[in-house]
């Protein structure tokens, strides 16, 4: 068999694959839309949901994704990039060094559900956060930190070297040339994995059912007060989010309208995934062109 046959069979098979798997994906999501886009209305994005009566809709649930999402970064993200650059620029090879990457690969490959009994565990049981919006957050920090330290410290690895060495010749101390040369330089790449990471958080499910609840209060948005048990902003309150509500009314719910219920939600969790890597696709683009305007 000569190098040109051998050259196509091998395209062929990487065009093929590349077919089967776009096909599926595209397959999955137009299910998912053309069954629930017909179900998503103004009234189910801003009515509380019901547990017995149709017609009932999702915005306590959206809301409760979202407040996790952002006290999940507002933790995820100073500690997961303060260990990507320690890694990339600190950390000397060695034993040590190895552990620690060791661990946060241990910790990148752990199951979601692994990750939901650790946070029952610790944060509901053993420190008293109970099924809340902190004891959520802090199982998906445990869940988020890898990919944040991955991108962190692939940012600055993908640097050129002379960047670095530029700053430490004109007489920069290293922690003033990360700060100024290389963190601004790798910014881009580590913020599209920071949302990228935020889309892959918004749809978790299994770690929330342990730490975060199957429940939610109905929540007053007239009253921002983080001490009131209804307040919206309570860090100490049951909250369902979106991914687990669609798991609570496919497996134990009464209510007479269940799929259309399951199918809505699913549409807008699925566009709002969609919408995270579209907005980290035009994020990163955007920063790459000022930056090559420069």
């Amino acid at each position: 068999m000569n190098s040109k046959v051998t050259n196509r069979i091998a395209l062929s098979l990487i065009v093929l694959c590349a077919v089967i798997m776009v096909s599926t994906l595209a397959a999955l999501l137009g299910y998912i839309l053309v069954k629930g886009l017909t179900n998503i209305s103004w009234h189910f994005l801003t009515s509380e949901s019901s547990a017995f009566m149709a017609g009932g809709g999702i915005k306590d649930q959206l809301w409760n994704s979202f407040y996790v999402l952002i006290i999940t970064m507002i933790l995820t993200i100073p500690i997961g990039t303060s260990g990507g650059i320690y890694l990339a620029e600190y950390a000397r090879p060695g034993k040590l060094t190895s552990f620690i990457r060791s661990c946060v690969e241990v910790l990148a490959s752990l199951p979601s559900i692994v990750v939901g009994m650790f946070g029952m565990l610790i944060f509901v049981n053993y420190f008293g956060f109970k099924f809340s919006v902190l004891s959520g957050a802090l199982a998906l920090t445990v869940f988020n930190l890898p990919v944040i330290v991955r991108v962190t410290e692939d940012g600055f690895r993908a640097l050129p070297l002379h960047q670095k060495e530029g700053g430490l010749a004109l007489g920069l101390t290293h922690w003033h040339t990360i700060k100024t040369i290389l963190l601004p330089e790798a910014f881009p790449s580590i913020l599209t994995g920071i949302i990228l990471s935020a889309g892959r958080v918004f749809g978790e499910s299994a770690a929330l059912l342990f730490t975060a609840g199957m429940s939610t209060p109905n929540l007053d948005f007239t009253n921002w007060n983080p001490a009131s048990p209804n307040s919206p902003l309570n860090l100490f309150r049951s909250a369902e989010t979106l991914s687990v509500h669609i798991w609570a009314v496919n497996t134990s719910g009464i209510i007479p309208d269940i799929q259309a219920v399951a199918n809505g939600s699913s549409a807008v969790l699925v566009i709002c995934v969609l919408m995270f890597n579209l907005l980290a696709r035009a994020v990163g683009k955007m920063i790459n062109q000022k930056l090559s305007g420069r």
